[in-house]
């Protein structure tokens, strides 16, 4: 590439933007339903028996899991392919974005990543488990978002046009990342 992304790349970049940021706004109006009061081992037990809850942490689970992956899995590498970055596994795609600053640290996101298959695992296993994973990923919200925020700032800081690529209509919001952080 020599030095400027395509129209079809920041066509691309835009969209995923504007999905991790809806994902974003939905994961935080979950999260801010779900963690309204602590949540205990034994609601956990409960959730057979609470469809209420159940939907709750069924949603939780899903817009973390979209999150982490749209982020991580399409956003971080489109990102390094738009900006001439060499592209690499997983692992060496978390490393680059540590040393860029896009995120805090590899070994968090991997962590952030193994929670997401704790949460889908231990859901129908151990009450205590399930209710450890769910707090984790809970703390870990605002990692995913600075995440996206740095990797948009970046984007847009190199490429202003950006804001005016025609991508997906989003019909929800915008900026969701500025207005829904805990």
């Amino acid at each position: 590439m020599n030095g400027r992304p395509t129209l079809q790349q920041l066509v691309r970049l835009r969209s995923l933007l504007q999905v991790a940021e809806a994902e974003l706004y939905y994961l935080t109006r979950t999260d801010a339903r779900l963690f309204a009061m602590p949540l205990t081992v034994e609601q956990m037990g409960q959730l057979p028996f609470d469809d209420e809850l159940a939907e709750r942490v069924d949603a939780f689970v899903a817009r973390f899991g979209r999150l982490q992956d749209t982020v991580g899995d399409k956003l971080l590498p489109a990102f390094l392919v738009a900006t001439a970055e060499k592209l690499g596994t997983a692992l060496e795609n978390l490393d680059r974005a540590e040393k860029l600053g896009l995120i805090q640290s590899a070994d968090t996101w991997l962590a952030v990543r193994k929670l997401r298959n704790r949460m889908i695992h231990e859901y129908v296993g151990e009450p205590s488990e399930l209710q450890n994973a769910l707090t984790a990923a809970h703390q870990n919200i605002t990692a995913l978002a600075e995440a996206l925020a740095n990797i948009k700032e970046r984007l847009v800081g190199l490429f202003p046009e950006l804001a005016t690529v025609d991508a997906p209509e989003n019909p929800i919001i915008m900026n969701p990342t500025r207005d829904c952080l805990p």
